[in-house]
């Protein structure tokens, strides 16, 4: 099993940037394909972008394609996300989630068995 629990999120402006992390817990973190998923008032959670378990792949919405960039270091047991020229769309609570499932398309959240507790991102206009 895996816990994770993310972190980094906050208030920024417009155009601005964050960096979130995702800490796990446990020895098999290494083997887990990583996402990062979004959910915004009233809205599901979408997926945003995922890394293979080496990080060789990765993978992401279109919607963030060019702004953010997700990676990880599995000697630290974190995976990041980097999120640049931010927008106030981007606002969302962002969770962090270990894959289980590999049949399953990485943007599917059915392929995810565990998940953090979510951090708040606020984007201001």
């Amino acid at each position: 099993q895996v816990q994770l629990v993310e972190s980094g999120g906050g208030l920024v402006q417009a155009g601005g940037s964050l960096r979130l992390s995702c800490a796990a817990s446990g020895r098999a973190f290494s083997s887990y394909p990583m996402g990062w998923f979004r959910q915004a008032p009233g809205k599901e959670r979408e997926f945003v972008t995922a890394i293979s378990s080496s990080g060789s792949n990765t993978y992401y919405a279109d919607f963030v394609k060019g702004r953010f960039t997700i990676s990880r270091d599995n000697a630290k047991n974190t995976v990041y996300l980097q999120m640049n020229s931010l927008k106030p769309e981007d606002t969302a609570v962002y969770y962090c989630a270990a894959r289980k499932q590999i049949y399953v398309k990485y943007d599917q959240i059915s392929g995810y068995a565990y998940w953090g507790q979510g951090t708040q991102v606020t984007v201001s206009s």
